[in-house]
């Protein structure tokens, strides 16, 4: 990959990334908005110190560790990437409480659209802001878009100390557990 220059990260501020979605998948990954090196690449979860790719195949999702350029390869697993808020910022917190709000509003809509047995909000920040769930905690959300679950993940931001890798893995191997129908619940996944 050529080395992007902060004048590039910088040109990629404010722009949109294309989902990776389809029609009935098993997983929806749901970022909370893109970073500027995703942008400027135009593949999800592209900064070298996120963890979604590695924390993907470690919990079982893929039979490998997938380069973020090799996203749409997701589809084929049943999965699928979006974003809360589609506009791309350096961080987080450049994010308005509104955008979120907007955004949870959003992904409703794609989500009754696209129907994915399992949305998948990887930060519970965002999920608790777009869907104004303050109390919400990591792990299966009592929320439902019509026949979709919702699962609250770790943000995989290599910022996100609390969280390591592995158990970040163990969290979305849940995850992989239920919507593979193995969650031991006895409930359809």
């Amino acid at each position: 990959m050529t080395r992007l220059t902060p004048a590039d990260l910088e040109a990629a501020r404010d722009r949109i990334v294309p989902d990776v979605v389809a029609s009935g998948l098993s997983v929806l990954f749901c970022g909370i908005n893109p970073g500027l090196m995703t942008a400027a690449t135009g593949h999800h979860f592209a900064r070298p110190g996120n963890r979604f790719w590695p924390v993907l195949h470690l919990s079982g999702f893929t039979p490998r560790q997938l380069a973020p350029a090799e996203q749409e390869e997701l589809l084929s697993y049943g999965l699928g990437i979006t974003n809360v808020v589609a506009r791309a910022t350096a961080r987080a917190d450049e994010l308005s409480a509104r955008e979120y709000r907007d955004g949870g509003r959003l992904l409703t809509a794609k989500v009754e659209r696209l129907r994915p047995r399992w949305l998948a909000v990887v930060g519970v920040t965002a999920y608790r802001s777009a869907f104004g769930e303050p109390k919400a905690r990591i792990g299966p959300q009592e929320r439902m878009i019509g026949g979709t679950r919702v699962w609250a993940l770790p943000n995989p931001s290599g910022l996100n100390a609390h969280w390591t890798a592995a158990t970040m893995a163990e969290e979305y191997g849940r995850l992989r557990a239920a919507a593979s129908g193995d969650d031991g619940t006895g409930l359809p996944g």
